[in-house]
């Protein structure tokens, strides 16, 4: 493995140099699983070209091109099961796929991409999935503060786990699928992993950690909500009912995290017909503070049509008979609707705050900063009196900015809106009273000081203000448009 990276790192095959070389135009087709620009762009027979047509294109190359680009190695990964030869060609059995984070060049194995340039996609039901737009996202949601240990529930390729390692002392990987636990493996060795900094364990979701605790829990679990069948596939189908992977993962968390410890879950739920998504997901969360956020709703037959083409199905004989049973299981089981989105779990042993919101909006990525932060606004806030409140001394945030709209030539606006440039990016209504309030939390007057100040321009009650006022006082620091000092 040190030499495999030494090659690849010498070819240019690192994200940025994949991207420079393919191209805005290629580099988008590739990720629509098109694979024609790019080959157009990697003729060139350049090392970092052969690996590119070599894994990423999943096209053969010539023995040459393969030894200039891979010295010494072709033989010993063909025996390794990454490639195969056959007389004068060189092919990929497996993907190795250049990734980055914030400060470092990393390649991912996992099974070959399927689906390219419209092949079937069938595969088989230990497939591991590589790098995929779910993985992105949790990366992206996961905390990124140093921790002593960390678990990767679900980890398929390892793709977390090597995210987790970089702040973490210790990792545990765990995953019921034997060739994701070597792939894990191999991927740590292949970017210089700590040896045994990550451990992996096989068995069935928390099974393997049973008794043990950690600092940070990050999992993408297989959440396809479907009826049970036979096509399961291990990196998607939990084969459990319904959204019960989820839940049980939530009610079982909090025993499973040291005090202020995180686990944060990528998942789907059910919508239940005449129900509420909230309250559902509410009864599952004890002990924990929570902030879930449901960024996207799918009707039944999208989220169908969605799980049946990732399978590889549409456009078989069986495709309308499972689409059909699919339907069919989701109107018994009273299912209107999927939701999509973030769970965010944090142990106290304080009074909990749970937080479940819509959220279908833009945000910045990464959103984990705007995590971290709910978790400090929510100790700076916990238990505070509306006495301790009104002896506080708030800030705005620095990249919340005011629009004001009204008609042209009029004296006042008819509207008053923050607006948050960073995290999760929300916007915020207010009146003549708030706004002035807002342009005024600079950390030398109180929150009293403040409101009996706006009082007095307005000519009114400065008792009645502060009594109206402190809720959305209150709304703006949970919202994080103000910060406690």
């Amino acid at each position: 493995m040190p030499a495999l990276r030494e090659a690849l790192d010498q070819a240019g095959y690192t994200y940025d140099g994949v991207a420079e070389l393919l191209g805005e135009t290629a580099h988008t087709a590739l990720s629509r699983n098109e694979t024609v620009p790019g080959l157009r762009r990697t003729r060139g027979g350049s090392p970092v070209e052969t690996l590119t047509r070599l894994f990423l294109l999943q096209t053969p190359v010539t023995g040459a091109e393969a030894e200039q680009a891979l010295p010494g190695l072709v033989d010993r990964l063909c025996n390794e099961g990454l490639l195969e030869q056959s007389i004068g060609e060189v092919a990929a059995r497996m993907d190795i796929r250049p990734y980055a984070t914030d400060d470092q060049d990393l390649w991912v194995v996992s099974d070959l991409t399927p689906g390219l340039d419209g092949a079937p996609n069938k595969v088989g039901s230990d497939h591991v999935l590589g790098i995929s737009s779910a993985a992105t996202s949790l990366a992206q949601l996961t905390l990124r503060e140093p921790v002593g240990r960390a678990l990767d529930l679900g980890t398929g390729c390892g793709v977390q786990a090597l995210h987790l390692a970089q702040h973490s002392q210790q990792v545990v990987a765990t995953d019921i699928n034997r060739r994701a636990l070597w792939m894990t493996e191999l991927n740590a060795q292949l970017n210089g992993v700590r040896p045994g900094q990550i451990d992996v364990r096989e068995g069935s979701f928390f099974e393997p950690v049973r008794g043990e605790t950690f600092d940070l829990i990050a999992t993408n679990p297989p959440f396809v909500i479907s009826p049970a069948t036979d096509e399961r596939l291990v990196y998607r189908d939990s084969g459990l009912p319904g959204d019960r992977v989820v839940e049980d993962i939530v009610r079982a968390a909090p025993t499973l995290l040291n005090p202020g410890g995180w686990c944060q879950i990528l998942a789907n739920w059910v919508i239940p017909a005449g129900g509420d998504w909230a309250d559902r997901l509410e009864g599952w969360i004890t002990d924990c503070d929570a902030w879930v956020v449901q960024r996207e709703v799918i009707d039944p037959a999208g989220y169908v049509e969605l799980w049946l083409k990732d399978a590889g199905v549409q456009g078989t004989a069986d495709y309308v008979r499972r689409y059909d049973t699919w339907l069919e299981w989701f109107e018994k089981q009273g299912i209107a609707g999927v939701g999509f989105g973030w769970i965010n779990l944090r142990r106290t042993d304080a009074t909990a705050t749970l937080r479940l919101e819509e959220w279908p909006y833009d945000v910045e990525q990464p959103i984990a900063p705007s995590i971290g932060a709910w978790g400090e606004a929510v100790d700076a806030s916990r238990g505070l009196t509306d006495t301790e409140l009104l002896a506080a001394r708030p800030v705005l945030r620095p990249d919340v900015q005011q629009e004001t709209f009204g008609a042209p030539g009029a004296e006042d606006p008819a509207t008053v809106v923050l607006r948050q440039q960073r995290g999760m990016r929300r916007a915020q209504d207010l009146d003549t009273a708030m706004a002035a309030f807002a342009g005024a939390c600079d950390g030398e007057l109180t929150v009293q000081q403040t409101l009996t100040a706006i009082a007095t321009l307005l000519e009114v009650d400065p008792a009645a203000l502060v009594a109206e006022k402190l809720p959305a006082v209150s709304g703006l620091i949970a919202d994080g448009f103000l910060e406690l000092g």
